[in-house]
């Protein structure tokens, strides 16, 4: 057997609740009529006092009475008269009373039931639409589909509209945690690999410089250039195992304050070329970050040579330092503008992505390394580029402002992570 539907259900159970108790009093209202009208007519009884009122009246017609005692008599005739014509008709009523009483209820009933059923229907609707909508949606959300973007109807009471804000609001906290935790797997596999490859490579490339050593020190000088070719790629093989080691474990050590302009300065000074112009700027009233201090320096200096490769035609950098605001707390923002001729929006969406490179022999690590150290330290990374406008790389760090916070942002790498 079919069940019905929600909808039909609350409407059967709203009839019931206004129809039957309706019906109970219209039938006990019929009963009660028909039983009190026969008592408040009273005919064999008025008939009676009329027969009995009749033999007085022509007893006391006969007698020799004054005018004004004849008056009384026959205004006492025509009282007795009126009293048993108005019995009479209080019985015929009560005779033909159940009748009347039971069209007027079946009458009474068809409206209440035309009126009930509209009501009933009304509130079905205003309650089960909502609800069918939110299930519909609890599915959605099951199946880690997108709610519908168009804004619902206005359906219900208010409280409808409270749930279906909070609803949306759940979902999208789901699908941000949800998006979170697959993106800390797939870093924790990233990271895996890395951490093999880099194994890998080192394991054979320590005999192998010493062999070149040799080679080098032994060689004939008809062997001096394969010589020297051996040594440059170990030399890039061992540049790239130390990159893949670097993605491949999460930063160490514990946070520290650290003077982000000092830092800014002197990793310019070491990292980009005196033939690329670079201008700082650090605003007023910069606090001291709170992070563990190699990794997020070289996170800058990753994001610095990205910079000078976008520079090679031609072109400076600027970098800003200022405060900011990050996790709800203080943060510095520490900001990286390259001159270079910018990128689309598509190939902007994967450059923090592991292994996402442009550039000849990269291994498209050094913006996901500084991804990774910028986060385990309680930040946020972010870009902007277009096309010939060269593109903004912003770091966001919590700032030292006090023992609880440092406390608070020690337990958030771990969290922020997933791994």
């Amino acid at each position: 057997m079919k069940r019905l539907s929600f909808r039909a259900r609350l409407l059967w159970i709203l009839l019931a609740f206004a129809i039957v108790p309706s019906v109970v009093l219209m039938l006990a209202g019929a009963a009660a009529v028909n039983r009190v009208l026969p008592l408040l007519g009273g005919s064999g009884a008025w008939e009676r006092v009329a027969q009995s009122g009749r033999v007085v009246t022509s007893e006391l017609d006969t007698s020799r009475l004054t005018a004004s005692q004849r008056r009384a008599l026959r205004q006492h005739e025509q009282e007795l008269n009126a009293s048993l014509e108005q019995a009479r008709r209080i019985q015929y009523l009560a005779g033909r009373a159940p009748i009347v009483m039971a069209a007027l209820a079946l009458l009474g009933l068809g409206v209440l039931m035309v009126v009930a059923s509209r009501v009933a229907a009304h509130l079905s609707r205003q309650l089960s639409r909502p609800l069918n909508e939110l299930v519909g949606w609890a599915g959605r959300i099951a199946k880690g589909l997108p709610l519908p973007d168009q804004p619902p109807l206005k359906r219900g009471a208010p409280e409808f509209a409270i749930l279906r804000r909070r609803v949306r609001q759940m979902a999208e906290e789901l699908e941000t945690a949800r998006e979170t935790e697959l993106e800390a797997e797939r870093l924790s596999a990233f990271r895996e690999a890395a951490r093999r490859v880099a194994h890998e490579l080192k394991n054979p490339l320590t005999p192998i410089r010493f062999a070149v050593s040799r080679l080098k020190r032994d060689a004939p000088v008809s062997l001096a250039e394969t010589v020297e070719v051996l040594e440059t790629e170990s030399e890039r093989l061992e540049t790239l195992a130390r990159t893949f080691s670097q993605f491949g474990r999460l930063p160490e050590g514990p946070p520290s304050e650290i003077d982000v302009p000092e830092l800014v300065r002197y990793t310019a000074r070491a990292t980009v070329p005196d033939d690329v112009p670079v201008t700082i700027s650090i605003a007023d009233g910069v606090p001291l970050a709170w992070a563990q201090h190699e990794p997020l320096a070289r996170a800058l200096a990753n994001v610095l040579l990205n910079a000078v490769d976008a520079c090679a035609d031609g072109g400076g950098m600027s970098i800003r330092v200022s405060r900011g605001r990050v996790g709800g707390g203080d943060g510095v923002s520490i900001e990286v503008r390259d001159g270079g001729t910018g990128m689309a929006a598509e190939r902007l969406a994967t450059i923090w992505e592991p292994y996402a490179t442009s550039k000849r022999g990269g291994t498209g690590l050094g913006l996901a390394i500084a991804r990774q150290a910028v986060e385990a330290n309680g930040g946020t990374v972010a870009a902007e580029s277009e096309l010939g406008e060269g593109t903004t790389i912003r770091f966001l760090v919590p700032a030292a402002t006090s023992s609880s916070n440092r406390d608070e942002r020690l337990e958030q790498p771990a969290l922020r992570t997933g791994a």
